[in-house]
């Protein structure tokens, strides 16, 4: 299942790829892409897993962008 979720505060290219593969590595996670222009991420996942993920996803993205937001 496909989960797409809006990123507020989020500030350049550089930190959408870091958080990408970061995102991308999380346990369960088939795959997962951050866009910059849109501000926006999307994570394909069992539907079971995504608050898990998202949890996870949250963390690992405040460790690349301290400012950025995931708007659930």
């Amino acid at each position: 299942m496909k989960k797409v979720y809006k990123l507020q505060d989020l500030d350049c290219a550089n930190c959408a790829a870091k958080m990408e593969e970061a995102v991308s590595k999380i346990a369960g996670v088939q795959k997962a892409s951050v866009n910059f222009l849109t501000q926006k991420m999307t994570i394909e996942a069992d539907e079971g897993e995504h608050q898990r993920i998202l949890a996870e996803a949250k963390k690992v993205i405040k460790k690349v962008e301290p400012d950025c937001i995931v708007l659930a």
